[in-house]
């Protein structure tokens, strides 16, 4: 099984000034995935599916979506409206999710895929609420098979203290539920627009990058939030019955 990872595309209907053209760097993100001889089975984002979460930037999500060939499976983050989300793509159902959370499980691949909300409205950092961690707990009980957990905000401290700061307040609580449940092969996620791998709870975290743009790197504890020169890029993870390797592939336009 091969499956691709977008993360944090940030989609503006027109761009401010100084910033890239977001929707052209998914345009082509798309459409590299499209020429690819092996194609992926199917294609996840991890959030910051837009940049302000309104009708329009959803709408124009759709349209830039609309060419790829293969199942798209979608999560918020931070920067999204999950009611704006939902209206958008009125053809997948399951983004109504639990408990009025975007969070669903893909069970017809051969890595069972559980979808899971971090985000809190108004709020930059992420949380899983009571609600959620027993949910978590349920979904990955009631199946042994090979997992991956899907969500916007990273559960771990990377060193990047300025999204350190508004990653997930209580990766601890998560952490303690993964670690009951050994099929769990991968947490995949977004926000730190940097390609990072940590372990955790018995499994590994893997942060994608961004199709938009790349954080500076700097593990300075005082070091601001700025944009660096790494190039935009994307993911895939590769699944052959036994094990989960991923590759990080540069957009080319």
């Amino acid at each position: 099984m091969l499956l691709c990872q977008f993360s944090d595309p940030h989609v503006v209907v027109v761009p401010p000034a100084g910033r890239v053209d977001t929707a052209r760097h998914l345009a082509a993100a798309v459409a590299q995935v499209n020429a690819m001889a092996v194609r992926p089975d199917v294609l996840l984002l991890t959030g910051d599916l837009t940049d302000n979460g309104t009708a329009a930037e959803y709408g124009l999500l759709a349209q830039l979506l609309a060419p790829l060939q293969i199942p798209v499976l979608l999560l918020p983050g931070n920067h999204d409206d999950r009611g704006a989300l939902q209206a958008a793509f009125p053809q997948m159902p399951w983004l109504r999710g639990a408990g009025g959370f975007v969070q669903y499980v893909v069970e017809d691949l051969p890595l069972r895929i559980v979808v899971l909300d971090t985000t809190v409205p108004g709020e930059e950092g992420g949380h899983l609420c009571e609600q959620r961690l027993q949910w978590l707990d349920r979904t990955l009980a009631a199946s042994a098979r090979p997992t991956v957990i899907a969500q916007h905000h990273p559960p771990v401290a990377t060193g990047l203290v300025c999204m350190d700061r508004v990653a997930l307040a209580n990766g601890a609580d998560e952490e303690a539920i993964i670690r009951r449940h050994p099929q769990v092969e991968r947490v995949m996620c977004g926000h730190l627009h940097r390609n990072v791998f940590a372990r955790f709870g018995g499994t590994l975290v893997s942060v994608c990058p961004s199709t938009e743009r790349q954080l500076r790197l700097s593990l300075a504890p005082d070091a601001p939030l700025a944009m660096g020169p790494d190039a935009s890029a994307f993911q895939l993870h590769r699944w052959d019955g036994a094990r989960l390797s991923t590759h990080t592939l540069e957009l080319v336009f």
